[in-house]
């Protein structure tokens, strides 16, 4: 099962966090692994090189994701390279902390060019490519937080709203060229884009809130893309798979407990 030996799967953001481990985890199952990142040169090194280790190829591309000219001249060279796509995962995103009466224009716009428009490219780019050959798999990364929003991040929950609403539109209508198009909801992971945001006082309210009692990594949102990235999920169709330990789920007030 989870068998993805021969397949060519892109992986953006690939440098650190979710994609990263997402990169590293397709490579295990057999895939050789491309990734257009934007920071962390070093990250991307210690990526490719991991999948070097077990003995699958890489590419490694320094782009912004919220280009579409830079998102489709990376998915040629991934052709060239590698060979046809069969697996586009969208990952490389942007998050930010503002009140609403405070954000303006400029932040709106900046997060949704790589946490919309950045996934609406991919999805294009693959797409196109897959549906020539009757088959593919596009997974989006979205958030636990459309599903459970937080104060002060308005622009980053409708992005990730938006990449659900893209999801279930493009599944429908790709599903019959044989394109599988799903999302995943991380819930609360560990990763670099989040460090600042996870200060002691936010950890022990998460800990209360999982249901499994701690923050999750990257390798537990990996591995739902797996799945979703295999032949094993070929009936699953626009889902949004949440991954969050039971956060969203827990609405305990201390009823029951006194």
């Amino acid at each position: 099962m989870f068998d993805l030996t021969g397949k060519t799967a892109v992986v953006t953001g690939a440098s650190s966090g979710i994609g990263q481990a997402t990169a590293i985890v397709l490579a295990r199952a057999g895939a050789n692994v491309a990734s257009i990142y934007l920071t962390d040169p070093d990250g991307a090194r210690l990526t490719a090189d991991e999948i070097g280790a077990v003995g699958r190829h890489s590419l490694m591309r320094r782009g912004d994701v919220s280009d579409a000219g830079q998102v489709e001249a990376f998915a040629t060279e991934v052709e060239a390279a590698l060979g046809g796509i069969d697996i586009w995962v969208n990952n490389a995103a942007k998050v930010l902390v503002r009140s609403f009466l405070e954000l303006e224009v400029a932040d709106w716009r900046a997060v949704l060019a790589t946490n919309l428009d950045g996934y609406f490219y991919g999805c294009s780019a693959a797409a196109r490519r897959m549906a020539p050959r009757g088959s593919g798999r596009i997974i989006n990364i979205a958030s636990v937080t459309f599903h459970q929003p937080s104060p002060g991040m308005t622009a980053y929950v409708a992005s990730k709203g938006g990449v659900i609403g893209l999801t279930r539109a493009i599944g429908l209508e790709l599903a019959p060229l044989g394109i599988c198009v799903n999302s995943v909801s991380p819930g609360t992971v560990d990763t670099a884009m989040n460090a600042g945001l996870f200060t002691p006082a936010v950890r022990e309210v998460f800990a209360t809130r999982i249901a499994t009692g701690h923050i999750g990594a990257g390798a537990d949102i990996a591995s739902a893309v797996l799945y979703l990235a295999s032949d094993e999920a070929r009936f699953v169709i626009g889902q949004d798979l949440l991954v969050d330990g039971g956060m969203a789920l827990n609405g305990d007030v201390g009823i029951g407990r006194e």
